[in-house]
């Protein structure tokens, strides 16, 4: 497993122990102007399940690979939290946000992988 796939695997693992839904990876590498290789987005059902999935994702890296993100926004609201672990960007939204803006579409020239739920 090289060290992209292991990221994205940890990240995944992070959204689902907090039941953290619709879970997409994007891979960027094949867009020169992308900010990043992967984008991973997922949603919680409220700005409280939005945060703790955020935390738990920055808490599992931290301690199974120790790997701290450079920076992360969107606390104040928790609306759409973003954590920037440098080549891979992860989005954690409210339903209506995410579909406000729709980043699937907005990189639908980039592979596209849709993790299942897991209930």
């Amino acid at each position: 497993m090289t060290q992209q796939t292991d990221i994205v695997k940890l990240i995944t693992e992070g959204i689902q122990d907090k039941k953290g839904r619709r879970i997409t990876h994007i891979d960027l590498s094949g867009i020169e102007t992308a900010a990043a290789s992967n984008f991973i987005i997922c949603e919680g059902s409220s700005s409280m399940q939005v945060s703790a999935i955020a935390d738990n994702i920055r808490e599992h890296l931290l301690e199974q690979a120790g790997i701290k993100p450079y920076n992360y926004d969107g606390y104040q609201n928790a609306k759409w939290i973003v954590i920037d672990y440098g080549d891979t960007l992860v989005h954690v939204f409210v339903r209506e946000m995410r579909d406000l803006y729709n980043l699937e579409e907005l990189w639908s020239d980039a592979p596209l992988t849709e993790i299942p739920d897991l209930d």
